[in-house]
């Protein structure tokens, strides 16, 4: 792993809301920071009413992490554009992110309740 990223277990519980609507709940979540950048919230998929992501062809690369897919929210008030993403096959280093979905915090709340 880059030495200026580190991933823990996130304590307590996370929950992440779109258009009115929570979409999951985890207890399981991992917090990744990465430099000087905010802490990122990954919730495990199976923590996630994946039924409201639909995929989108968005990718994104990072030299640390590898490629990201991303996803929009498909939400009662429309779609929230590729608000979600995860890597699939993420970097060694950072394997503890695999199965693991992150959302942006200017599109979506996520918070610890």
């Amino acid at each position: 792993m880059a030495d200026h990223i580190q991933i823990r277990p996130a304590t307590g519980t996370w929950v992440v809301r779109a258009g009115g609507a929570v979409l999951g709940e985890s207890q399981n979540a991992l917090e990744l920071t990465e430099g000087d950048y905010p802490a990122v919230i990954y919730f495990p998929r199976s923590d996630i009413a994946m039924a409201f992501l639909e995929p989108s062809e968005t990718t994104s690369s990072c030299p640390h992490k590898g490629t990201a897919s991303y996803f929009s929210i498909v939400a009662k008030s429309g779609p929230i554009a590729d608000a979600v993403w995860s890597y699939a096959d993420p970097a060694k280093g950072v394997a503890e992110i695999k199965e693991h979905l992150a959302f942006y915090s200017n599109k979506v709340t996520v918070e610890q309740v």
